[in-house]
């Protein structure tokens, strides 16, 4: 494990664009997930998401021979799934089903001041007034939800379900920081793996009806939140270890 505090670099444009290119992917996935449980109910949704997306990066691995995650960099990926896929996004489809998409992208604005929160706690970052000024702007986002919320009579399991994604989404960054380095590729198959299990089983436990997608637009959120998996938590990890978290 590591828990000093990372080195400053300048963002470069490489990993600007690879930002950019996770913000996109994750942006467009409340709109995606909201499709997706219009057919499929939200557990099992997300299961078969995970699935499939873990299969095509164990493909990878074969191809480009990269080896798996060992040891304490295991143990690493393995927290990194149950609460980047498993935790995150089993309470966020659930949540989805009455929070609005746009809704819920501004309760994740709080990704940031918790992960600031928790980065400091763990002495893996120093404090700094940049990341508290943006705290208090995603603190007043939040603020106007829920006063939205009031009006809107949308319940509060459902906003909270969301928020606590919010916080798990926050605390596998910190995992990726605080444990050792493992290749972007390898340490998704294993974490994605082990999430689309864990909420196959939650999916069973609630009694859910298991089946594929028979609607064209469930096919294409599907479609895009698979590559979305691939593509945005790939780059996610390298831009971790290029940034502070």
């Amino acid at each position: 494990m590591t828990n000093g505090t990372p080195p400053a670099q300048k963002p470069d444009r490489a990993t600007l664009a690879a930002f950019l290119a996770i913000v996109v992917f994750l942006g467009v996935n409340f709109v995606a997930v909201r499709f997706s449980n219009r057919e499929l109910q939200p557990f099992w949704g997300a299961a078969l998401r995970f699935g499939i997306a873990s299969a095509i990066l164990f493909a990878l691995l074969a191809f480009r021979n990269i080896s798996l995650p060992r040891g304490a960099a295991l143990v690493g990926a393995s927290l990194f799934g149950i609460l980047a896929f498993a935790a995150n996004f089993g309470l966020l489809y659930w949540g989805l089903l009455r929070v609005p998409a746009g809704m819920a992208s501004v309760l994740f604005a709080l990704i940031p001041p918790i992960t600031l929160l928790f980065a400091v706690l763990l002495r893996l970052e120093r404090f700094h007034w940049r990341g508290l000024f943006g705290s208090l702007v995603a603190l007043a986002g939040v603020s106007a939800v829920f006063s939205e919320q009031l009006r809107l009579t949308i319940p509060l399991a459902s906003l909270l379900a969301v928020l606590g994604a919010a916080v798990c989404a926050a605390l596998a960054g910190i995992v990726v920081k605080w444990f050792p380095k493992s290749h972007p590729v390898s340490a998704n198959a294993v974490g994605m793996a082990l999430a689309s299990v864990l909420l196959f089983g939650v999916s069973q436990v609630a009694g859910e009806a298991v089946r594929l997608p028979a609607l064209a637009p469930t096919r294409l959120a599907l479609a895009w939140l698979i590559t979305s998996s691939i593509v945005a938590f790939v780059l996610m990890f390298w831009v971790l270890s290029r940034w502070p978290a």
